[in-house]
This record gives structure tokens, C-alpha cells and sequence, in this order.
């Protein structure tokens, strides 16, 4: 088990070796590549350190460096251009030719690995990160297993990082975690959500627990209800073969949502330690009802986006769609938690693509005031309302009433708005891969998955997508592209005089047009 860290302070990272598999791939192209040269150019990464890139292409060094380069300058938060460091980070980058389902390859890498470790003088401290699709993971770890690099060294450590999905249901899920323990310890292994690596997600966790006037409200004596909102501007695209058999409940709400409401709902750890973190989730996903039965038609939406006049895409005409299909791109959930802080209150969450704008927002209404006194600007008293903005305006605004100035007690309510680009400036923020990356090298796995973790996402999960495939599951609905969803969902809080927040992305200091705030009456 790890060591404790003392959070107050950034620890160096010990030297180590990334091997990057699918490394001329577009998640390290876009995402891990720059997100490495951006921990070198913080320096953050130690001096002695090896990139061995691992994938089918005929790729040369030179062209791989080449190709990394371009990626930074593109995607990264720190370039190239900006940062004078390029040159030395390019020398620490490797690459290895092979084929995921040969032996005489992965033995080949194991004498590179050596050969490269004993040129840089670093000790055998190897992270194995699957950049590849999930019909690869267990081809690499039987390989990694058969060659010996799946032990732990006695000098050194073994990590392998795993992208999502992790499984597409939870029996599958279940034999995975199965396949790969064969090979790999639990903590060996690190799954990775980039949700949990946004550093307004982590800010969630402070806003609760480092401040002691919101946490005695978080509750269901104060809280009158939750929303999650993961939107996307996006339709499916090129990714229509793949989506079609996921469709969101399996693409967006078994990890980011489930992660976010685990965070949002969860009880305080004793300590920022990777056990008692992940044990305090787990006891949340255990805790959710699943909707069932006439809950299923009353609680849960899903939908997909039609365009009606042809002027925008149409979900069953994207390539590698099923023409009939009714795999939904859209999904709204009514969820309910039954442990004593959570219960009654209801728990909103709504994800889908081609909608009105790229948006994620946790929205925290609190309870009515319990007895009028003062008469709001031409409406009702509007309750206090916390609005978590995880994108694209990463910050924090908190709603209240005040007096308008001059003779009465006429109220309105206001914002009071704080955003990290401001505080901090526009690069402040870290990249998610930056955080995870830095993390797994580090050894600390609080912001990865674990096994009993992704069982228990993937059993709630299981039970609305059975649900919805039985006769109790809702009529598939379907809402225009750049629209905020389908009416089924608007339906959803309305029947409790509620209506859903885009505080987040109608943000007024951004340059956005206001829109109504979510409030009960």
C-alpha cells in the first residue's frame, strides 16, 4: 500500500518508464504526449525518465518525436513554441514496433525496456498504459504476463493504466477484472476516468470538506434536490459503429456520472487516502435505488436526436447506425440515494450529444426559506442555489437574496461568481491526463477506479438499460440537434415544478446570453 502523502506539499516523481500502447493513436496524439511534455515543462517529472511508444505503425523515432511535437503544439497547455524545453523532453522519447497478439514482440520490448533502462541508469519502475480499443486489453496483459513484465521487480514497480469503457456490462466487466487479476495485483491496476483528473472535479471535494458553511447544509434537511449535467454539442459522427451498440447509458453515465454524483453524495473520508476515498463512493453506488418497474416510465428518459427538417444530422442516418435503431444518444434520470443524509431528496442527471452547447454542471437547489416575510422583484422568493461549473467556465457561483436598494423590502436574487481563469489566469488549469498521469507515476491511486467501484456502476447501469429493453421501460423520444433534449425531460422535473439549470453555460461574465435560473416554486 502506498505511503500517505502530505497534501500540502508536490512530491517528485521517482524516474520511470511509460510504454505507451497504441501510441500513434489519437488519445496519445491529442491527449497523453502533450499532457507529458506539459508535466515536464511544470517541472514535474523527474530528470531521468523514458516514452516508449508501442504500436502496430512503422513509425521511426524521428517520426514519432515528430509527430509528438505536433500534437504539444496542438493540443497541449504547454507548446513548443512557448516552452523552451522541447529539445531535451524529445530526447526521453523511444519507440517500439509491434503486434498486440505476439509473444516474440513483447519479448523484443522486454530487452528494449532493459537496454533502455540501463543506458538511462532507471530503475525497473514501469507504468503500461492501454491507449488501445478495450478488444485489446487482454491480448496485451496475457502478453505482458507471458514475458514477465506484469511482476513487480524488487527494485521497482509494475503499473498498468486501463482506459474506459472497462467492460460493456458487468458480467463482462466482471470478467475482465477476472482476466487481468490473473496477471495484476488490484493495486497494480489503474482505471482511468479523465473526468476525476478535471481539477474542478478534485475542487468539489474541497468545496465540501476544507469549508465548514457548506457542508452542514449538504443534506436532505437543506437540500431540496441535485442535478448533474454532462451535454455535449457533438452528434455521434464517425463514431456511429461504436456508439450504436453503447448508445449513453454505457458511454457516459456508468463512469462520468456516476463518478460525479459519487463525489457530490458521498460521505466525508477520514483521511485523502486512496482506500477510505474509493470506499466512501462505493458505499454511495451501493446506496442508489435503481429505477424499476412503473419508476422506470415516471423517472427515466431517453432519446435520440432527429432532425425533422434535414437542416441538422439524424442519429439513425449517421454512418454505422442500424437504420431502425434504438439505441439512445440522450438519457434523464430521477435517482434517489436511501442512506440517512440523501434520503427523499431527488438526484437529476442528463446526458446527450448533438444539444444547445459542450456544458457540465453539478446544481445543488436548496430548500425554500419556511416562512415568507419579504415580497421578491415580481416573482417568488427564488431559493439559494449552488451552481458547480465543471465546463466550459470552470468555477463556482452561489445564488442568494439581498434587498433592492430605496423605501420597502422588495428582494431579488443574485449571483455571487467565481471562475479559476480569473483567480488564477487562462492557463492555471491543468490538463485532466496531466493529474492522472502524474498520479499513477507517483503511486497514488485516489483518483482511479476500483474493481468493487466499477461493479457497482455497472450493476445500477445493467438494471435502467434491462429496464428500458423490458415492456416497463419508457417510449423512445426524440429532440432536435442544438436543442437543450427532448420534452420528455423537461416533463421530468415539471411534474415537480422544477426546471433544468444551464447557470454553467448561460454564464453572463463569459459573454453568454442569461437564461432562467432552475428553481421550485
Amino acid at each position: 500500500m502506498p505511503p500517505t502523502h502530505d497534501l500540502t506539499t508536490l512530491h517528485s516523481a521517482p524516474p520511470f518508464t511509460i510504454v505507451i500502447f497504441g501510441a500513434s493513436g489519437d488519445l496519445a496524439h491529442r491527449k497523453l504526449l502533450p499532457a507529458l511534455f506539459a508535466l515536464y515543462c511544470n517541472n514535474l517529472l523527474p530528470e531521468k525518465f523514458v516514452i516508449l511508444g508501442a504500436a502496430r505503425s512503422d513509425f521511426s523515432e524521428a517520426s514519432i518525436r515528430e509527430r509528438t511535437r505536433k500534437g504539444a503544439e496542438a493540443y497541449g497547455r504547454f507548446k513548443p513554441s512557448e516552452c523552451n524545453r522541447w529539445e531535451d523532453f524529445a530526447t526521453h522519447i523511444f519507440y517500439q514496433q509491434l503486434h498486440y497478439d505476439n509473444v516474440d514482440d513483447f519479448t523484443t520490448l522486454k530487452t528494449r525496456l532493459a537496454s533502455l533502462e540501463q543506458e538511462q541508469r532507471i530503475p525497473p519502475n514501469r507504468l503500461f498504459y492501454l491507449a488501445i480499443p478495450p478488444g485489446l486489453y487482454i491480448p496485451v496483459v496475457e502478453q505482458l504476463g507471458a514475458v514477465g513484465l506484469a511482476q513487480q521487480h524488487p527494485l521497482g514497480f509494475a503499473r498498468v493504466i486501463i482506459e474506459k469503457p472497462f467492460g460493456y456490462d458487468a458480467q463482462s466487466a466482471e470478467e475482465l477484472n477476472v482476466r487481468i487479476h490473473r496477471f495484476f495485483s488490484e493495486a497494480q491496476i489503474y482505471r482511468i476516468d479523465h473526468y476525476l483528473g478535471k481539477e474542478t472535479v478534485q475542487n468539489l471535494l474541497v468545496f465540501r470538506f476544507a469549508n465548514a458553511i457548506f457542508e452542514p447544509l449538504w443534506n436532505r434537511h437543506y437540500v431540496d434536490h441535485v442535478q448533474i449535467s454532462v451535454l455535449e454539442s457533438v452528434a455521434v459522427g464517425h463514431r456511429g459503429g461504436y456508439y450504436d451498440q453503447a448508445g449513453v447509458m454505457r458511454d457516459m453515465f456508468q463512469n462520468h456520472l456516476m463518478q460525479l454524483l459519487a463525489l457530490t453524495a458521498m460521505e466525508p473520508p477520514n483521511a485523502w487516502d486512496a482506500t477510505q476515498l474509493r470506499d466512501e463512493k462505493v458505499k454511495v453506488l451501493r446506496a442508489v435505488r435503481p429505477p424499476s418497474a412503473g419508476a422506470l416510465r415516471t423517472n427515466t428518459v431517453r432519446a435520440q436526436y432527429q432532425s425533422t427538417d434535414g437542416s441538422g444530422p439524424t442519429y439513425r442516418l449517421e454512418p454505422g447506425v442500424t437504420p431502425h435503431s434504438e439505441t439512445p444518444t440522450y438519457a434523464a434520470l430521477t435517482l434517489f440515494i436511501d442512506n440517512w443524509r440523501w434520503q427523499g431528496v431527488p438526484f437529476y442527471l442528463r446526458s446527450g450529444k448533438a444539444l444547445t452547447g459542450k456544458t457540465t454542471e453539478i446544481f445543488i437547489q436548496f430548500r425554500e426559506v419556511p416562512h415568507l416575510l419579504f415580497n421578491a422583484e415580481g416573482t417568488d422568493l427564488a431559493p439559494n442555489a449552488l451552481s458547480i461549473c465543471l465546463q466550459p467556465h470552470e468555477g463556482f457561483h452561489l445564488r442568494f437574496q439581498t434587498k433592492l436598494p430605496g423605501a420597502g423590502m422588495r428582494t431579488r436574487d443574485v449571483d455571487m461568481r467565481f471562475h479559476f481563469s480569473t483567480a488564477f489566469g487562462e492557463k492555471a488549469l491543468p490538463q485532466a491526463y496531466e493529474r492522472l498521469l502524474l498520479d499513477a507515476i507517483l503511486g497514488d491511486a485516489s483518483l482511479f477506479s476500483r474493481e468493487d467501484e466499477i461493479m457497482a456502476s455497472w450493476q445500477l447501469t445493467d438494471a435502467i438499460i434491462q429496464g428500458w429493453e423490458s415492456d416497463d421501460g419508457p417510449p423512445l423520444s426524440f429532440y432536435e440537434p442544438g436543442s437543450w433534449g427532448p420534452v420528455a425531460a423537461d416533463n421530468l422535473l415539471a411534474a415537480n415544478g422544477r426546471v433544468w439549470s444551464s447557470d454553467c453555460y448561460h454564464d453572463q461574465s463569459n459573454g453568454a446570453p442569461a437564461e432562467p435560473t432552475a428553481t421550485s416554486r
